[in-house]
């Protein structure tokens, strides 16, 4: 599995001249940007890559499974992800 670190590491072997420090920022800064995007309810659409969008999920009953009894489940949002056709391809590739 490959986490922060090990794609940062793996644009500073990428793109010559840049440090890690300044990939990191860049990183950071990506991923903040399209948090923030989604936090105001907007779309984020990246080419050959996918698409980021908030789903609204409503209020509903569930239920204990432990004591059988009913309790209220809050409304909330979600983050949903689809991917492009590029992607794809190249996973199956």
């Amino acid at each position: 599995m490959a986490g922060k670190m090990e794609i940062v590491n793996h644009v500073v072997e990428q793109v010559e001249g840049l440090t890690k420090k300044q990939a990191t920022e860049a990183f950071d800064a990506v991923f903040g940007s399209i948090s923030d995007y989604l936090a105001d309810g907007d779309r984020v659409s990246i080419h050959a890559f996918g698409s980021f969008s908030v789903s609204h999920r409503a209020a509903r009953q569930g239920r204990n499974p432990a004591t059988g009894e009913t309790i209220r489940i809050a409304a909330s949002k979600n983050v949903k992800f689809k991917p492009a056709r590029d992607l794809k391809d190249a996973v199956n590739a």
